[in-house]
């Protein structure tokens, strides 16, 4: 592609901000479009951990990105800092993983791929950790694991977006389908009416595969809901996150400590249920008993878009000229946003890859 075309970019969640954040200075115009606030939906609602949650468990297309988006975060924190004064907290903390039932396929992993992760006794993971409960045996250990504050993140992005003299971000602007002009994508058709571009970038998250279904396209990505709560205790209550049996604790800088989260396939519907409120205050209480005295002061939901094996669809749509994708990353899409927006604009771009785009690309996939 030319310098001189214009992007538009359906859906403004980090991924969407992001893509348009690399490309903005690669072409003439970007577009940004999202049917709410940008940013509101599930990049608002996750926790941030800078790593999926048993990232031993995935495949290595997941892993290639994630680690290149571990490496990756310090420095977009501090250049997002000091281009916008809002900081995304990036929070190095390292993270506890407690009483694994596959801890000997985790240690082979870190040994494998070369992170630091390694077995501790639980006495120094209480000792690291002092309010951590008491009936946990066994605790692996990976100190450079940071959590993103990632409302921040949302804001920051923004702001260096809204800086930007070829970028235009349109909020409350509904996309319902494609423009084509023969095998060509040109446009799309909005609430605010026709917007047209050279190349259309679908990232959407829970709602791309309904917005490919007009082009009579089947794309397996479907809203996963999790639900999530936050406690407020001292800056200091919580030096590091921490994850049993699937739920976790994660420290902010200023205390706020966020418990999560639950899996539920529940359709578009993101209301809170008092069912997992009291699920997750049981899992907050067994990992970090002092919170039964705490009070919940946030509830709230979120859909993640599901898709198989959690790997991306990053690439160009076969069959549909200037049509793209970059979404589908499921439970891991903060941790994977800087690596699968800089392959995007690679890819897109025609530079070299940061690393293998094919386990992505949608052709053979949708």
């Amino acid at each position: 592609m030319t310098r001189q075309q214009q992007v538009v970019i359906v859906g403004g969640g980090v991924i969407g901000l992001l893509t348009a954040y690399n490309l903005a200075s690669e072409v003439r115009s970007v577009v940004l479009l999202d049917r709410s606030n940008v940013g509101q939906e599930s990049s608002w609602a996750g926790g941030g951990i800078v790593s999926p949650l048993y990232p031993w468990r995935y495949s290595p297309a997941v892993t290639a990105l994630a680690h290149w988006s571990q490496d990756f975060y310090p420095q977009l924190g501090e250049r997002l800092f000091a281009a916008t004064g809002v900081d995304p907290e990036v929070h190095t903390t390292g993270l506890y993983w407690l009483d694994l039932e596959d801890e000997a396929e985790a240690l082979a992993w870190a040994e494998r791929e070369n992170r630091p992760l390694r077995a501790v006794d639980i006495s120094a993971a209480h000792d690291a950790v002092p309010v951590l409960g008491d009936e946990f045996s066994r605790a692996i250990y990976m100190a450079d694991v940071a959590n993103v504050r990632n409302p921040r993140l949302v804001k920051s992005l923004k702001a260096a977006l809204l800086a930007l003299p070829n970028v235009t971000i349109h909020e409350q602007c509904e996309v319902s389908g494609f423009v084509r002009e023969g095998e060509r994508v040109v446009g799309v058709e909005t609430s605010k009416g026709l917007i047209r571009g050279e190349q259309i970038v679908l990232t959407a998250g829970a709602w791309s595969g309904d917005l490919l279904k007009t082009l009579e396209l089947t794309l397996p990505v479907e809203p996963v809901k999790g639900q999530m709560i936050l406690y407020k205790c001292a800056a200091d209550f919580l030096p590091s996150m921490v994850l049993a049996k699937g739920r976790y604790a994660i420290p902010r800088r200023d205390g706020h400590i966020l418990i999560g989260s639950t899996l539920e396939h529940e359709g578009f519907d993101k209301t809170p249920t008092d069912v997992a409120l009291e699920s997750l205050k049981a899992s907050a209480v067994e990992l970090l008993p002092a919170l039964a005295q705490a009070e919940v002061v946030g509830h709230w939901a979120g859909l993640r878009p599901g898709s198989p094996e959690g790997i991306p669809y990053i690439g160009r749509v076969p069959g549909f000229e200037g049509l793209w994708l970059n979404c589908g990353h499921y439970r891991n899409g903060l941790v994977l946003a800087p690596a699968s927006c800089q392959l995007f604009a690679d890819v897109m771009l025609g530079h070299a890859p940061i690393i293998d785009p094919a386990p992505y690309a949608p052709e053979g996939r949708i």
